[in-house]
């Protein structure tokens, strides 16, 4: 007996405009972590264990530098954005040549200024995005359905 020709099937796909379209990732990181103290240092913790997964070693100057920017974006997301009851979702979006870090929240009306400036030896707060702005390639606020998304990408080089 003679196997049957497989079937062909052709799909057609509408293209997204190009200033829509995002790269796919090739690896992606989502957790939920309590809007706390804790929950900003656990964010840190499985960045890290995440990225070293995905061969980013411990102690690299990528690891650090992403370590650092996740230990921001938390902390703002716990501090500015708690919602009582409601968490914070991290996500990592290993891209190809760059690393996105996200960290999500509940509260739309508490987004970060769009530019940021170094605070007065004064100041109790205020330095945590001039180190986003200073370790990541780029930086930014997005809207969400509820809340909003504060971004940071680093190169992979």
């Amino acid at each position: 007996m003679v196997p049957p020709e497989p079937r062909v099937h052709t799909v057609t796909v509408d293209r997204m405009p190009p200033q829509v379209q995002t790269p796919t990732p090739a690896h992606v990181f989502t957790r939920r972590i309590s809007a706390s103290p804790r929950g900003a240092r656990r964010a840190r913790t499985l960045a890290r264990d995440q990225l070293n997964g995905w061969g980013i070693p411990y102690g690299s100057e990528l690891s650090d530098a992403a370590a650092q920017i996740v230990a921001e974006l938390a902390a703002n997301a716990v501090t500015h954005g708690r919602v009582p009851g409601r968490s914070f979702e991290l996500r990592l979006l290993l891209l190809a040549g760059a690393l996105r870090i996200e960290t999500s929240d509940t509260r739309a009306e508490c987004a970060p200024p769009e530019s940021v400036e170094v605070p007065s030896d004064e100041a109790e707060s205020g330095r945590g995005l001039v180190l986003v702005a200073a370790l990541a390639e780029a930086w930014g606020v997005e809207g969400r359905e509820i809340g909003k998304t504060v971004w940071a990408r680093l190169p992979l080089a």
